[in-house]
Order: C-alpha cells, then sequence, then structure tokens
C-alpha cells in the first residue's frame, strides 16, 4: 500500500507540473510578463508549499529537526539535484533564455543574499524567534524587489480573459501539493523502519519528497525549451525555502544547528550555480555531472555518519 502511495503520489506530481508550466507559460507569453520572473514568483511559491506545510507542522508538532533538515535539504537537492539534473539533458536552456537571462542573474544574487543571511546566523547554533523574524523581513523585501522589477519589465496589467492559464496553475498546484504529501509520507514510513534520525530524514527523504515539484516543474519547463521559468523557478523556491519557510517555522519553534557541514554545503552549492549561468554548454553539462555526483555523495555521507542498529 505505501509503494502504491508512492506511486500515485509521483503521477499526481508530473502531471501537476506540466498544468503548472502550461498556465505560468501562457501568462508569460499573453501578458509579455518575464519568464524568469514568472519562475521566480507564482511557480516558485507553489512549488515551494509543500515544504511550508512539512516544516511549518514540524515546527509545530516539536519536530523542528525535521523542519530545519527540509530546509536545508530542499536547497541543495534544488540545485545539486533538480538544477543539475536539467541542464545535464539542456545544458544550453541558460543561453537560450534571452531577455531572461539578465533577471536570472539579479534573481541569482538575490538567492546568494538569502544564503548569505541564513549562513550568518545559522553560525550562532540556534535559528530562534528573532532569525526567523530577520528572515521573514528579508523575504519582504526580496519581493518587493521582484515585484518592482515587473512594473519596470513593461508595465504589465493582468486581463480578465486570462482566466484559463489561472485555472491550469490552480489546477496544477492541487495535484503537486497532494502528490508531494503523498511521497513524503510514504517515503517517511518507509525510512522510519530503519530508525533514521529525524535531521537525516529532514535532510534526505523528506528533503528529496518536497523537491519533487521542483524537479518535476523544471524539468517539464527544460524540455519544452522554458528555460527562464526551470532555472527562475529553482532560484525563487531556494529564496522561499530559507527565508518565509524557515522564518515561519522559527517563530513556532527554534531550532539547533547540529554539524556545520551542512551549513558549508548550502553556501557551496548555492555559489555553484554561478558556472551554470556563464559558462559554455559543453562545460555546462560537465558541472552539472560533478553537482549530481556531489549531490550523491552528499547524501551517502549523511546516511553514512550515522551508525544504524
Amino acid at each position: 500500500m505505501t509503494v502504491i502511495i508512492f506511486i500515485v503520489g509521483v503521477a499526481l506530481l508530473v502531471k501537476g507540473a506540466d498544468l503548472f508550466v502550461g498556465g505560468g507559460s501562457g501568462l508569460a507569453l499573453r501578458h509579455s510578463i518575464s519568464p524568469a520572473l514568472i519562475g521566480s514568483t507564482i511557480i516558485a511559491f507553489g512549488t515551494s508549499l509543500p515544504e511550508l506545510v512539512v516544516s511549518t507542522n514540524a515546527a509545530a508538532t516539536g519536530n523542528s529537526d525535521i523542519a530545519l533538515g527540509n530546509v536545508i535539504g530542499s536547497n541543495i537537492a534544488n540545485v545539486a539535484l533538480v538544477l543539475a539534473l536539467c541542464t545535464f539533458i539542456q545544458p544550453g536552456m541558460v543561453a537560450a533564455s534571452g531577455t531572461s537571462r539578465s533577471a536570472l542573474i539579479r534573481h541569482t544574487m538575490l538567492m546568494l543574499a538569502a544564503t548569505a543571511a541564513f549562513a550568518l546566523f545559522a553560525l550562532r547554533g540556534t535559528l530562534d524567534i528573532v532569525a526567523g523574524m530577520v528572515f521573514l523581513l528579508l523575504f519582504v523585501g526580496i519581493l518587493f524587489i521582484l515585484l518592482r522589477e515587473r512594473r519596470e519589465e513593461g508595465e504589465v496589467v493582468i486581463r480578465s480573459h486570462g482566466w484559463a492559464d489561472a485555472l491550469y496553475i490552480g489546477l496544477g498546484l492541487v495535484a503537486v501539493i497532494i502528490g508531494a504529501q503523498l511521497v513524503v509520507d510514504s517515503a517517511v514510513a518507509l525510512a522510519e523502519v530503519f530508525a533514521i534520525p529525524a535531521f537525516v530524514i529532514g535532510v534526505s527523504v523528506v528533503a528529496v519528497g518536497t523537491s519533487l515539484p521542483e524537479l518535476a516543474t523544471s524539468l517539464v519547463a527544460a524540455v519544452r525549451d522554458e528555460g527562464a521559468i526551470s532555472i527562475g523557478n529553482i532560484l525563487g523556491s531556494n529564496i522561499f525555502n530559507l527565508l518565509l519557510v524557515l522564518g515561519i517555522s522559527l517563530l513556532l519553534a527554534p531550532a539547533a544547528v547540529g554539524s556545520p557541514i551542512d551549513i558549508i554545503v548550502v553556501v557551496l552549492i548555492s555559489v555553484a550555480i554561478l558556472p551554470l549561468l556563464f559558462a559554455r554548454p559543453s562545460v555546462v553539462r560537465g558541472w552539472s555531472a560533478l553537482l549530481l555526483l556531489g549531490y550523491a555523495a552528499y547524501i551517502a555521507w549523511n546516511f553514512g555518519a550515522v551508525p544504524i542498529g
């Protein structure tokens, strides 16, 4: 039954992602909105909702290790697994993003700023309510910058005849959220059989499960030659995770930072996105392969570092 639930969850993720990208790209085309901005806001928020639901529920029930591990693991997986897989399959999608490329670079800088803020607070050893409030304030500031950027890109006015695209986004969002929850629940049920600690479950199984919407959405966007939406989705999702998801979770319960290695990995992986934006397609594919291998090594280290049984 658990395996069947997992398969149903994956099917909902894939179909939901297809509807979500179809609606998002339709809005971008119809209303002349930058695909990078659509990916960094609307789609990024939708694909980050599973992290938000899982982390806030975990924090509210006293499982702050899962909440923190979910955010850290999701951000690592978004770049080293999701984006690396997309750029490995379509190494030229950044170069083909056209005028959206400059927007992607700006969004990358915002993502790196959010990562730096997180790392600085994590150095204290404990993330508390003060850190949560600062993260939420930073999130509001970054969101304001993104919305202001939209006005600068052409004074876009959303018209009522775009309801069909909004319907696709809504239906896709519902399917993605339900599918992600089914995948996470079934994966956690299987992982707990092996008595794996909460943080390791959060940073690996739960993180990959809640990153499946990003994976499905970004892969579909990459295959459809909507590279700007694919990359913007990852950048926006990482910002949402660090500042909004973690910020709300910390208001509910503080989280102790365990190994500093996890924080270092988050920073390094976030910086590792830069070659994907500036390198030639041939170099991008090689760098993507290295990121995928690095992610596999990181997950193996987490499980290998924990004595089981």
